[in-house]
This record gives structure tokens, C-alpha cells and sequence, in this order.
């Protein structure tokens, strides 16, 4: 499936790159941009007279061209002014080969004085910060839970060492704690911030704090078609970002389309870390409430919320880590995307911020995304999709260890985390397959319309309420105009072809409001079976006891599985004509494009058997250990 969906990106760029060639008499020549920071803004941007800021060369770029940032630290926001005209026209943002580029949120502080033990203190004046004080900017929005401690967007940072914000002064004074804590004053001219330094003199050290929101951001809608790669992001102050309001990030693509984001560390986030998501009007952050929900979806299609206007990103070989509400998020604007190959990490788990959009990727209206080949893992939550996740794909990932404690009840589910994905309210069709799933809760489902293909599972939980009177959207194939609402209800799931491992129970779908279809799946030990699936089979006697070992980078899986399931149980190749229609929408399970799907490769894309495959992710039985990502 992988390689179907990449041949299809490169084609659409050839095909963008024919017409854009043609159009033309004269063969494109673009134009390189250097910047260093011993540079200056005055030059022309040459390799030897390079700019010596990012923004610099921002202005400058037009279609076409690259701009090379060489090694060195950016203080500042890069927010392109204009974008490309097509994907092969592109305006191309790239460190240099081989050298370190940072473009940080963040700006040195001095000036310390010890109070007692290890905890010092600074004064700044409040100029320091220009117009936005994130040490006075609190975090608060829609479906936001405070937890009853303060939030704010400000940050402090020794060596790249990430300090937690105290509930009082009184816990910075302390002579020691189990986390490095801060906490600031704000007033009228100066923000006087307290901090702990074990062992250490921040003056002769290198701190930190954030000063700007973002820090690749534009400023405007419909900046399409730009490609951001091989930088260090970090030490941004965004705030709360749910879906009826515009969603800032270290990183964002700000309602726009065509972005290729790849191969950056994206760190260090007070709430986002990389946004695919809403323009920002004056609506919003009213108060929660699913009427205003449905007038948010109203406006983003007067908005432009549409396939030929919004979306379409590439998001790839990222590593995305330390951000206290979401890895990756999108409400509408990740739509037709792809997200693969990402390395997501603590996402959430430093118990500051409490609330709805806790995960470590969150999207609204995921149209035809594609989120595959993904290590997703310590997050509060792996993923969690809501509202509209029609014709998405969820392949190939790998997610353990998302185990987050609850944080706040919000409608009708406990809202802090503790799964791997989360499906909330969705009407499908939605494809979960060849994943390896092994939090304490693989799957929490509060949809249906899914289809559970070849995973790896452990617990599998439906809605604490088997019936929501709430009516959601569905929208019609591929696109985004909504075709009806619907309420949601058990059922309309389809598994095949999983191995289930304890302490899966899957009797909650012994009833249902909808169809069910189970066929070809493989209980193990402490597993119990629906009464659903007429021809079960049963391994009592064997307990896998899967787990994740992380070695240099490396994730290797320790697992137990028994080759004879091959013959005790026939199955069949999984395709759009045995997964059926998704019966809310009358929807084929099928690609973007409308073709048919056929899960004929496994995890690892190996070749499946046509007549007779192999249960879980692995067409060949893994017993002992194997590298599952990189893969």
C-alpha cells in the first residue's frame, strides 16, 4: 500500500512539473539563497555574501527558489511571506548538508542570583519580551482542563534541559524536587523569574526562555506549497490549541496547502509541536459546546475547506518530542496528507495541561490522510482522531507505552489518555491495519464504521455508553461537503486476520446496534472472543508476551507466536469487496484515488499469501526478537 500512495504523490508532482514546463517557452532556473549567521541582511544571499536571518531570505524567495540556512543558531520567526505556485514550483527551506541549523522560540537570559539551596533568581525587564510575555500569556481554551495548578505558555531551559513550571514559589524554594521547576512573577515592568539549578551556576551555564509563539509560521492563509527540511525547531509558546480556533505550533503550515515537512527535530513545544491545522477568525474559544462545533465545520467550508484548497501534506522522517498537548495536530487542514515515518515521543506526559486534545497526534476531518509507518510511543495518548476520519488509513505504526493518566472528564469519556488510538464519534469507513498496538489500551472505540486489518492488539474497549444521541457529520466520498448527520452507536466494525494478546475481551460486542463482521482472528491466553465470530480460534495455551525493548534508537519486539495458526484457520485476503460498505455513509473501504484496496503486504510491505495468510502484522511468525523500527 505504501509504495501504490508514494508512486501516486511523485506521479500528481510529474504531472504538476509537465504542465508548469509547458506553459513555458523558457526552461526554469531558480534561485539559491544563502544565510549565515556571520552574515548580513544587506547582501545579495550569495555563498559568499549570505544573509545573515532566515526572514531575510523569506522576503526574497520567490516560486521556485531554495533557501540554504547554514550552521548556527536563528533567534527568530521565519514567517513566509509567499509560498509556491505548484509542487514542483515550490519555495524550499533546507539546513545545509551536514550542519547543524537551530531556529529557536528562545532567548538567553542572565543576570541570576542564588535565593537558597539551588534555586536562583532573574529579573526581566518586561521589554525583553516585545509585545507577547508568554510568562503572563495563560494557557485556556476549548475542551481545556487546568487541573487546578497554573499554565502558562512560558518556558524555561538550561542546556537544553526543559524545566516544569511550579504550582507555587514555595515548590521552587524547596531544596529538592523529582522534576526541575520554575516559577515567574509578572508585573508591571518586570517578569522576576525563580529557578533551579542543581549543581549548577546559570551564569556560567546556557538558559533560556521562550519569547515567541511560533517559529516557522506564516502569517497568512494559503501559503502553499513550501518545503521545510533538516532543521532543529524548538522552544516555542503556543497556546491551547482545540479546533474551533486557530491552531499555532513551533511549526505550522496555517491553513494552506501542499507543504513537505521532513526530516526535522521538532521540540520543546508549551502546547503544539507541528500544526496541519485551522485559519483563526474572531469565533471560538466560547466554551465548548457541540453546537459550536457544528457552526466551526460551517465556517471551514465557507473558509475554503475543500480538496482543491486545503491540505495535502507531506509530513515525514520527523522526530517530534517533548510538546505538553500534542505532537502533531489538524483540525480540517490535515486533510488529503500524508504522515509517515514520524517519531513521536512524550507527548504530554509532564501532567501540566489536562483536557479533549491530549495525544500524540490529534486531527479533526482527517479526509483521506494517510498516517503509516509511524513510532509512536510514552505519549498520554497515541492518537486520537475525531469527527469526520472518512477514508483514513492508520498503517504500519508502531505504538507501545502510550499509558497517560486521566485529566479531566470531559462529555462522555475520561479525557487525559491511556490508548494507542482513540476514534471518536466517526461514521468511517476508516481502514487500522498491520499496526502493532501494545499500550494498556490499543484501541478505544467510540465510532464505527472501522475496519481492524492484520494487528497486533491488546485491549479493545467500545464508548462507556453503548448509545450516543449525538449526531455527527459524514460527508460525501472524498470530499468535504456534508452529506447527513448521524448518531453514533455500537457496531458497524469489522476485524479480520488480528492476534489478539491479553488482556483483550472483545464480549462487549457480543450485541450491537449495527453489523459486525469477525472472521480469521487469532486469541491467545488471557483473550476472550465475541460471540460475534462463528469459527474462533483459540490459543489458551500460548501467551506472547510482547514487548518493546528501545536499544540506540532502535525499537526491537520480543514476541511468541505459533505457525500452526496458518493451517488451524483459514482466511482471506482482506479487499474492498469482503470489507463491504461502511453503513452510515454507504461508503466503500477504498483508496483516495477510488481504487480498490488489497491488504496484500504486511508490516514490513512483505508480499502476503493470497489464500491463506498469516494473522497479525507479520506474514512470516516472529518468535524471539526483530527490529520494528527503523523499519
Amino acid at each position: 500500500m505504501k509504495s501504490f500512495f508514494t508512486a501516486l504523490f511523485a506521479c500528481s508532482s510529474l504531472i504538476a512539473f509537465a504542465q508548469n514546463k509547458s506553459a513555458s517557452s523558457k526552461p526554469f532556473k531558480y534561485h539559491e539563497y544563502h544565510v549565515s549567521v556571520n552574515g548580513n541582511d544587506n547582501n545579495d544571499g550569495s555563498v559568499k555574501k549570505p544573509l545573515k536571518t532566515i526572514m531575510a531570505a523569506a522576503n526574497k524567495a520567490m516560486p521556485g527558489d531554495v533557501v540554504t540556512v547554514h550552521a548556527g543558531i536563528y533567534r527568530e520567526t521565519v514567517a513566509p511571506p509567499r509560498g509556491g505556485e505548484s509542487p514542483s514550483k515550490r519555495i524550499t527551506y533546507q539546513a545545509a548538508k551536514g550542519e547543524k541549523v537551530i531556529i529557536t522560540g528562545s532567548e538567553p537570559v542572565t543576570g541570576w542570583t542564588r535565593e537558597q539551596h539551588d534555586t536562583w533568581k532573574t529579573v526581566i525587564p518586561n521589554k525583553f519580551f516585545g509585545g507577547y510575555n508568554p510568562f503572563a500569556d495563560s494557557i485556556a481554551g476549548d475542551w481545556f482542563h487546568s487541573l487546578g495548578r497554573p499554565a502558562h505558555t512560558g518556558s524555561v531551559y538550561m542546556d537544553d534541559q526543559w524545566l516544569k513550571e511550579a504550582t507555587a514559589l514555595n515548590k521552587v524554594l524547596e531544596q529538592s524536587t523529582s522534576d526541575l521547576v520554575f516559577f515567574a512573577e509578572v508585573g508591571l515592568d518586570s517578569t522576576v523569574v525563580h529557578a533551579q539549578f542543581p549543581g549548577k551556576d546559570p551564569n556560567k551555564a546556557q538558559v533560556e526562555v521562550n519569547v515567541r509563539q511560533t517559529v516557522f509560521y506564516p502569517k497568512k492563509n494559503f501559503i502553499n506549497y513550501i518545503t521545510v527540511r533538516g532543521f532543529i525547531l524548538q522552544n516555542a509558546a503556543p497556546n491551547w490549541a482545540p479546533p474551533t480556533i486557530e491552531q499555532k505550533a513551533i511549526i505550522g503550515t496555517n491553513w494552506s496547502k501542499g507543504w513537505i515537512i521532513e526530516n526535522n527535530l521538532i521540540r520543546h513545544s508549551a502546547c503544539t509541536g507541528l500544526s496541519l491545522g485551522k485559519y483563526g477568525d474572531d469565533w471560538g474559544n466560547n466554551g465548548p459546546g457541540y453546537a459550536d462545533w457544528d457552526r466551526t465545520i460551517e465556517r471551514a467550508l465557507r473558509n475554503g475547506w475543500n480538496k482543491d484548497s486545503i491540505g495535502h501534506h507531506l509530513v515525514r522522517n520527523n522526530e517530534i518530542r517533548e510538546c505538553d498537548e500534542v505532537g502533531i495536530v489538524g483540525a480540517f487542514g490535515g486533510a488529503y496528507s500524508i504522515i509517515e515515518n514520524n517519531h513521536i515521543h512524550d507527548i504530554g506526559v509532564r501532567g501540566l495541561l489536562g483536557g479533549a486534545e491530549l495525544a500524540g497526534i490529534k486531527f479533526h476531518g482527517a479526509i483521506d490522510t494517510y498516517i503509516r509507518d509511524n513510532w509512536i510511543h510514552h505519549c498520554i495518548r497515541g492518537m486520537h482522531l475525531d469527527w469526520m476520519t472518512q477514508g483514513t488509513q492508520i498503517t504500519g505504526n508502531l505504538m507501545h507505552n502510550n499509558d497517560g493518566q486521566p485529566s479531566g472528564k470531559v462529555g462522555f469519556y475520561e479525557a487525559g489518555g491511556g490508548q494507542d488510538i482513540f476514534l471518536e464519534v466517526n461514521h468511517g469507513p476508516c481502514l487500522i491495519a498491520n499496526n502493532i498496538l501494545l499500550s494498556g489500551q490499543s484501541i478505544f472505540n467510540a465510532s464505527h464504521g472501522t475496519a481492524f486489518v492484520h494487528n497486533l492488539m491488546r485491549k479493545v474497549d467500545p464508548t462507556l455508553a453503548r448509545w450516543l444521541p449525538r449526531k455527527t457529520p459524514y460527508l460525501v466520498p472524498h470530499g468535504t461537503a456534508i452529506a447527513g448527520q448521524y448518531d453514533n452507536r455500537g457496531g458497524d466494525d469489522r476485524f479480520f486476520n488480528n492476534i489478539f494478546v491479553a488482556p483483550a475481551k472483545l464480549t462487549h460486542y457480543d450485541t450491537s446496534s449495527l453489523p459486525i463482521m469477525m472472521e480469521g482472528n487469532v486469541f491467545t491466553k488471557g483473550t476472550l472472543p465475541s460471540a460475534q465470530e462463528k469459527k474462533v480460534l483459540r490459543d489458551s495455551s500460548l501467551e506472547p508476551k510482547p514487548h518493546i525493548e528501545i536499544r540506540n534508537g532502535e525499537a526491537w519486539l520480543s514476541l511468541s507466536s505459533n505457525p500452526a495458526w496458518r493451517m488451524e484457520q483459514e482466511r482471506r485476503l482482506v479487499t474492498t469487496e469482503l470489507l463491504g460498505r461502511a453503513t452510515v455513509p454507504q461508503q466503500a473501504f477504498e483508496n483516495s484515488d477510488g481504487s480498490a484496496l488489497r491488504i496484500d503486504t504486511d508490516y514490513f510491505d512483505k508480499k502476503r499469501k493470497a489464500t491463506n495468510p498469516f494473522p497479525g502484522p507479520f506474514e512470516t511468525p516472529v518468535n524471539g526478537e526483530i527490529k520494528v523500527w527503523p523499519k
